[in-house]
């Protein structure tokens, strides 16, 4: 994610980095040399324009199409940060309530921090489809961390290990039944907040309403130039116009396909690694451990 000062325009004005010029070039740069073929045969062969009133009517549409692909979108990325906001408070509730409660327990205490730690960065690398348990992978029992690996879920494993730590600790006499079902709530409470991760991940936006809206965008920015070429006395000016018109076309639902799935590694993404090391602090404060 790029942080920026919203107030500051100059600041960030002219960023070429997270602005999705680079995505959108391709597409914009060949709307432009068509419009300069479209203009060219129109002066130097036969005129070619069309009444520009079907491209008004149209570009009503698709502006209300775009609204709701990003909109959609939004509410994904939106959503997606709560649970991770969600993720962040339930391990601190974990951490506090293991502190708390375990206080005669250090090693359990310990071992629950660090497969607390583990959870947050293996669900940040499941949502990129990825196998891992971050940096704390080499201080948890070698035995252990490979079995989480293996698994192909570490984070469900990371949960469930926390789980038979609190049933360990309930076994051993240091915590009660009750006290060992409301620690484990929160365990729960973690995998609720995955399972919500992993929906919005491997559910995108309906595939006809995608496609419906791509081709209509290719069909009128690329038809464009028939129902500008005829408005303009200087008929070049209809290559500047089909260029900003592109941009901004393509540029509109190229930020809903960046922000659809918010748990990459792109620009526009939510900053999960700094989430997870500010988890694995808040961790380390919480249980004393280096």
């Amino acid at each position: 994610m790029i942080y920026y000062d919203p107030h500051r325009w100059l600041d960030h004005f002219f960023d070429y980095k997270g602005s999705l010029v680079r995505e959108i070039s391709g597409r914009v740069l060949l709307c432009s040399l068509w419009a300069t073929g479209v203009v060219a045969f129109h002066i130097h062969v036969s005129p070619i324009g069309i009444p520009s009133i079907i491209h008004t009517l149209i570009g009503v549409a698709l502006g209300l199409l775009l609204v709701f692909r990003t909109n959609a979108s939004y509410d994904r990325f939106w959503e997606g940060r709560k649970l991770w906001g969600g993720i962040v408070n339930e391990t601190r509730n974990l951490t506090r309530s293991s502190e708390a409660l375990l206080i005669n327990a250090p090693e359990i205490r310990k071992e629950i921090s660090l497969w607390t730690i583990a959870f947050a960065y293996s669900v940040m690398h499941i949502l990129r489809d990825k196998v891992s348990l971050g940096p704390v992978h080499s201080e948890l029992d070698p035995q252990e961390a490979e079995k989480a690996l293996a698994s192909g879920h570490p984070a469900l494993y990371a949960a469930k290990k926390i789980s038979l730590l609190l049933q360990k600790a309930k076994i051993q006499g240091h915590i009660t039944e009750y006290a060992q079902a409301t620690i484990d709530q929160n365990v729960q409470l973690l995998v609720d907040y995955l399972g919500g991760c992993e929906r919005i991940h491997r559910t995108p936006l309906p595939f006809a309403y995608v496609v419906h809206l791509r081709r209509a965008l290719v069909i009128y920015c690329f038809s464009l130039p028939f129902a500008l070429v005829d408005l303009f006395d200087w008929k070049w000016a209809v290559i500047f116009d089909t260029l900003f018109l592109s941009y901004v076309y393509f540029g509109i639902e190229e930020i809903g396909v960046e922000i659809e799935d918010p748990f990459g590694e792109d620009e526009n993404d939510l900053p999960l690694e700094a989430i997870c090391m500010s988890i694995s602090k808040n961790t380390r404060v919480f249980a004393s451990i280096g």
